[in-house]
């Protein structure tokens, strides 16, 4: 960031497009710092307690027209850092002088059943099959 910053201070642009450059990314360097929920294809709750630290993209998605891939310029949206508590997150962003919204968890609601309670003769539900 501070080599950007000097290059920029060094070259032959005028005052208010510096400014308008150094407010630019500013507000474009908010982070997001969150626990990522449980994928699909996990039963438990492995690998949910790390903090992802990651940039929303700013730049709408375009799509090839001959191949139609898509793409952005943006390549922040590529950085994903991971930590393992929220607290090392934070000191990190602020470190790095990084605007950072922190997100917090939500809590799983988990009925524990048993898979012998399907076949119990005072079950709730009706038999389907």
């Amino acid at each position: 960031h501070l080599l950007w910053e000097q290059r920029v201070v060094s070259s032959n642009l005028t005052a208010p497009t510096i400014r308008h450059l150094e407010s630019l990314t500013e507000s474009t360097m908010t982070a997001r710092i969150y626990r990522p929920a449980k994928t699909a294809m996990q039963s438990g709750t492995s690998k949910t307690d790390r903090w992802l630290l990651e940039f929303p993209s700013d730049t709408p998605v375009t799509i090839d027209p001959l191949m139609g891939w898509s793409g952005s310029s943006d390549t922040r949206q590529q950085v994903k850092l991971w930590f393992d508590t929220r607290e090392e997150a934070v000191s990190y962003a602020s470190r790095q002088g990084i605007a950072a919204q922190v997100e917090e968890p939500q809590t799983a609601k988990r009925r524990m059943m048993s898979y012998s309670d399907n076949f119990k003769f005072n079950r709730i539900g009706s038999w389907t099959h």
